[in-house]
């Protein structure tokens, strides 16, 4: 199954997949005027004459314009999620570089315990939120975005807050080894299960580096000509299929999965990207796998997947993640 990079700009990232996929190779708010100012023709103090002052009630003043709104929040509430889940925010509209440092300062995040972490744009819509190293399991999120009159440097402003409140769950890792053909899974550290397996092939490698899982389904029918790799049925490189226990970990559509097509991996490089694994094995990564979980892959040649591409946060190291922070690095309050 192919896997060539498309990475969706405008997913609802906690939806469960359902349309075809396919492997593949300064805001201030100024106030009003002075108070306790006369009434023109008013009389002075201490004359006999009525008293037309009054005192007027301080009032804010708001800029005006078009709705900043927000697309999506990953996590939603109320999820358990993995060690590398981050906070993935998605603007409609873009937010100018000058508007970015004060977005993020009110953005209030409560974390038990507290975490060294800082927000990163990947673009002028998305930003996402990372701890500096993956999230102690069992720590606690709370995350209200202030956003009600905030503007965005082009003209759009918020009209209310947004909130999250999410957990993190176990501490459970994927390795992929490409060129063992295997694949290990650990929970806080001790092996749970080691699984044959078969990535990429040359000619259409798997991603490099760490993802985290960005979703699973039941099923998935993946085609070829949905990733842009073939449309005529009569090309050898063409498939239109519908596979069981798919966990997805790039939007480029990366899934470890069941494929009738390579029943028995462990022994070859059957997949244009995707991770293959024998039935039972997919069912019971399927059940174990949650959103956020890291899924590392080595011995590929192909690279490290984007950082954007899913929630492949931690392929960029902490000066890259840095570099566009507005805010820089901040310690959450617990």
């Amino acid at each position: 199954m192919k896997d060539i990079l498309r990475v969706a700009t405008a997913a609802v990232v906690a939806a469960v997949l359902t349309t075809a996929a396919g492997c593949s190779g300064a805001g201030s708010t100024p106030d009003a005027g002075p108070v306790g100012t006369s009434s023109p023709g008013s009389a002075s103090p201490g004359s006999s004459g009525p008293s037309h002052s009054a005192t007027a009630r301080p009032t804010k003043h708001f800029p005006t314009g078009p709705p900043m709104q927000l697309q999506s929040i990953a996590p939603v509430s109320g999820a358990t999620v993995g060690v590398a889940m981050p906070i993935s925010m998605i603007f409609t509209d873009p937010v100018a570089p000058s508007a970015r440092q004060q977005l993020e300062e009110h953005i209030d995040l409560t974390t038990s315990p507290a975490v060294t972490g800082a927000w990163h744009w990947f673009s002028p819509r998305r930003v996402d939120f990372r701890p500096k190293t993956y999230w102690t399991p069992g720590t606690t999120v709370s995350m209200v975005a202030r956003f009600d009159h905030v503007g965005d440097g082009n003209g759009r402003y918020g009209t209310h807050s947004y909130t999250r409140r999410f957990t993190i769950g176990d501490d459970v890792r994927t390795h992929v080894f490409v060129q063992q053909h295997k694949t290990v899974v650990t929970r806080d550290g001790k092996v749970l299960r080691t699984m044959p397996s078969d990535a990429g092939s040359p000619d259409w490698p798997s991603w490099d580096g760490t993802m985290a899982v960005v979703n699973k389904s039941r099923t998935v029918r993946m085609t070829s000509c949905s990733v842009g790799i073939a449309c005529k049925k009569n090309d050898p490189n063409f498939y239109d299929i519908t596979l069981p226990w798919d966990v997805r970990i790039t939007w480029s559509g990366t899934f470890l999965h069941y494929s009738t097509g390579d029943p028995h991996p462990g022994h070859s490089f059957g997949s244009h990207g995707c991770v293959h694994l024998s039935y039972a094995d997919a069912k019971w990564y399927y059940d174990l796998s949650k959103e956020g979980d890291p899924v590392t892959v080595t011995g590929s040649r192909r690279g490290n997947a984007s950082g954007d591409n899913g929630y492949a946060d931690y392929n960029l190291s902490w000066d890259q993640w840095l570099h566009d922070s507005a805010a820089k690095q901040v310690t959450t309050r617990s």
